[in-house]
């Protein structure tokens, strides 16, 4: 605009607007151009970038001049008539604009180089953050899968002395059981039916085990079934149910397990008949495996819950009636 206002060619507003947009253009291919030839796509020295400004920004005021005195016909040497009459102060003036333009691309460009390295910055700490959070579940799944394991093999050596062919079943099913969960154990996800296939296998192994003393039923709707979920997340609570409520127990009791949506989240229970919490037990405070009962099972599954879920899940204890307790654990609605 400034050029279309500063022609002092005798012509109109239309076509001093034609000249100078020409110009415009002239500079900034002329400019961009050199820059793709000398430079390609790395980044410019900026004092040889501003020089080439500085010498690019008058030749494309020429060109520019150039076509459109070609353009509407005007003979190439009133050019030079153009010049003495005083436009020659246009080209000083485009060679400030071209080099005030230059120190804004080469301080854009920096900007923009520097917003780049943030991100990526950003993205290889996200990948570290992620593989350490990896390595964190992985480890809390091996806290696990010990502790289950090891319970199992000790209950099967007592009954062996026993009840040799009782035994043998058991084994049977116990291979069965560890066949099909340490594919899912090593998996990030699983699904609702899985982890209830693997809760059942569980819990045979138990009856056999226990005979009379443990009854237990699975509910899992139709529509549930092929909900993903973080695998070993219903183990723990079924075991310490057993652990701590069932197996004390001189009478037994049952186990019941149940996964259901309630206000948008997904609600697996874990409800039995046993010895109940401890009277002191407050679910409110958050505690250590090591105080206020808290078993290392269910600490397992609050850290592993934070980690997955952030503080939207969460595990609580609460009193059964007329005895026990239930475990109820909540997260985002599975997709």
């Amino acid at each position: 605009m400034f050029v279309t206002y500063g022609l002092s060619n005798g012509e109109g507003f239309q076509t001093n607007w034609v000249f100078s947009m020409l110009i415009g253009i002239s500079i900034s291919l002329l400019i961009n151009g050199l820059r793709k030839l000398i430079w390609k796509d790395a980044k410019p020295n900026r004092l040889l970038f501003l020089m080439m400004c500085s010498i690019a920004a008058p030749l494309g005021f020429y060109f520019g001049y150039s076509l459109g005195m070609l353009l509407y016909g005007f003979p190439l040497a009133d050019l030079f008539n153009h010049q003495q009459s005083g436009e020659q102060k246009l080209v000083i003036m485009s060679v400030v604009i071209s080099v005030v333009s230059g120190i804004f691309f080469l301080i854009y460009s920096a900007m923009s180089e520097r917003k780049l390295k943030t991100e990526q910055e950003k993205s290889r700490i996200a990948g570290i953050e992620k593989q350490a959070m990896q390595a964190k579940l992985q480890l809390l799944q091996a806290q696990i899968e010990p502790h289950m394991l090891f319970n199992t093999l000790a209950n099967l050596q007592g009954l062996i002395a026993l009840d040799a062919p009782r035994a043998q079943y058991m084994l049977e099913q116990l291979i069965q059981y560890l066949r099909a969960s340490l594919s899912s154990s090593r998996a990030e996800k699983t699904t609702l039916k899985q982890e209830f296939a693997l809760t059942h296998a569980y819990l045979e192994l138990l009856a056999i085990r226990m005979g009379k003393r443990l009854s237990y039923q699975l509910e899992l709707p139709d529509e549930l079934q092929a909900s993903g979920i973080a695998p070993m997340l219903l183990q723990p609570l079924v075991e310490n149910a057993i652990k701590h409520g069932i197996e004390p127990k001189i009478a037994g009791g049952n186990i019941h397990v149940s996964a259901v949506i309630r206000d948008g989240m997904l609600q697996l229970t874990v409800a039995d008949s046993g010895l109940g919490l401890p009277d002191d037990y407050d679910d409110s405070r958050p505690s250590h495996p090591d105080t206020q009962h808290e078993h290392v099972g269910n600490a397992n599954v609050r850290d592993r819950l934070l980690a997955l879920y952030g503080p939207a899940a969460s595990l609580s204890l609460s009193a059964n009636q007329p005895e026990g307790t239930i475990a109820r654990l909540t997260i985002p609605r599975p997709v």
